[in-house]
């Protein structure tokens, strides 16, 4: 299929064949994907938390609602937050771009301290809802990703975050959860599966300039 195709393919999937499972494989893509998507400045205060085991997810099941797409698919896919960007985030990003391209800290000390300035003048409040803008990103990425590996998704923002996190321990990585991926495969009677999409008509959505 082309990349329309793929995205036509594409939907929210509403029950999943809980007996088919990714391969380790198809995990790894979707780890990279995440690894690699566009962050503002490149900084990287989101975390993907991937859950397998069901018994770990069965809890989660009444804090997102009783959407039963946590439990059902292949794996769960938690974007997180990390609850404080730190003096220390922005200097490991830049030495870490030190160690990988090799740039001297001359060149990048005034970036550092720009960036640095910059968070310090935000609220707790604001850097994580900075960060929450990232997270997006990684939703919509992974959600392509997922379409073009013939993967079903559904993403969810519909659960209680902090529900989530007491469960899942996240508060111990220093992490919120903010948004939600099931990931797997359609199950055959999922009747949403040939609905028609709904969409604008192209002139409607779209300004040529």
């Amino acid at each position: 299929m082309s990349t329309i195709e793929k995205l036509k393919w594409r939907y929210a999937t509403k029950k999943y064949d809980s007996n088919k499972i990714l391969t380790a494989k198809k995990i790894n893509i979707l780890k990279e994907a995440f690894n690699l998507t566009a962050t503002s400045f490149g900084l990287q205060t989101i975390n993907l938390v991937i859950v397998k085991d069901k018994t770990k997810r069965q809890p989660l099941l009444e804090s997102a609602y009783g959407q039963k797409q946590v439990v059902e698919s292949s794996h769960l896919l938690v974007i997180c937050i990390q609850n404080n960007i730190q003096d220390h985030d922005v200097n490991d990003y830049y030495d870490n771009i030190n160690n990988i391209r090799g740039t001297s800290h001359e060149i990048l000390d005034p970036y550092r301290k720009s960036l640095v300035k910059m968070m310090r003048k935000m609220t707790i409040e604001e850097r994580q809802q900075w960060s929450k803008n990232q997270a997006y990103i990684a939703l919509g990425n992974l959600m392509t990703v997922c379409a073009m590996e013939d993967i079903d998704s559904t993403p969810m923002e519909g659960f209680d975050p902090v529900q989530f996190d007491t469960i899942l321990n996240l508060d111990k990585h220093g992490l919120k959860s903010v948004l939600l991926l099931p990931v797997g495969y359609r199950a055959s009677d999922d009747m949403f599966s040939s609905f028609k999409k709904v969409r604008k008509p192209l002139e409607e959505s779209i300004i040529e300039l």
